[in-house]
Parts: structure tokens; C-alpha cells; sequence
């Protein structure tokens, strides 16, 4: 008990320590330099403010949610261990299913399409 103690003591001590320092040590001083939308030399072309299309969020989205999906099923065949694996086939099947449906749907409708 005594070590779960300390440890707890010296993460909450050096999280403490670390967060009071990220405050100090930044030099906030902007310039031109720093203000520029862009940071690789070149001078900008036109106004890093411009809205991005609506086709690549849904691109994006679409990659973070069959992403997550395969974060979801990664632990899939150690539910063979458990006392109803039967169960947890269903529900990975039932994800999966849902997912590949939804997918149809995007591309029936044309949502994967970049060029219109």
C-alpha cells in the first residue's frame, strides 16, 4: 500500500511540476515570422482561411470510423476466451455488418466520388 502511495505522490508531483514549468518557459514574442500561415519558406499564395470541400471531411470521417473499427475487432480472437464467445461474434458480425451497409450507402449515393 505504501508503494501505490508513493507512486501516486510522485506522478501527481511530477505532472504538477511539469505543467507549472510548460507556463514559464514559452517566450511569447510574435512576429512576422510566426504569424505567417505558413512555416516552409515560402511566401503565401493566397488566404490560409479558405474552407476545405465537404467530399474530403467525409473521406476523412470515413477513414476514422473504418479506423476505429479495426481498434473495435483488434481483440476479436482472444473472445474466444470468454464464457460466451457466441455472443461476441454476434455483436463483432453485427458491427461489421452495419459498418459494410453504411459504406454501400455512401457509395450508392455518390459520397466517394472526389470529381462531380
Amino acid at each position: 500500500m505504501n508503494l501505490i502511495i508513493t507512486v501516486i505522490f510522485i506522478a501527481t508531483a511530477l505532472s504538477a511540476i511539469l505543467a507549472i514549468v510548460s507556463f514559464w518557459l514559452p517566450l511569447m514574442t510574435p512576429d512576422q515570422e510566426k504569424l505567417s500561415p505558413y512555416e516552409c519558406g515560402f511566401d503565401p499564395l493566397g488566404s490560409a482561411r479558405l474552407p476545405f470541400s465537404l467530399r474530403f471531411f467525409l473521406i476523412a470521417i470515413l477513414f476514422l470510423l473504418f479506423d476505429l473499427e479495426i481498434a473495435l475487432l483488434l481483440p476479436l480472437p482472444w473472445g474466444d476466451q470468454l464464457p460466451t464467445p457466441l455472443l461476441t461474434h454476434f455483436w463483432a458480425t453485427l458491427v461489421l455488418l452495419l459498418l459494410t451497409l453504411g459504406l454501400i450507402y455512401e457509395w450508392i449515393q455518390g459520397g466517394l466520388e472526389w470529381a462531380e
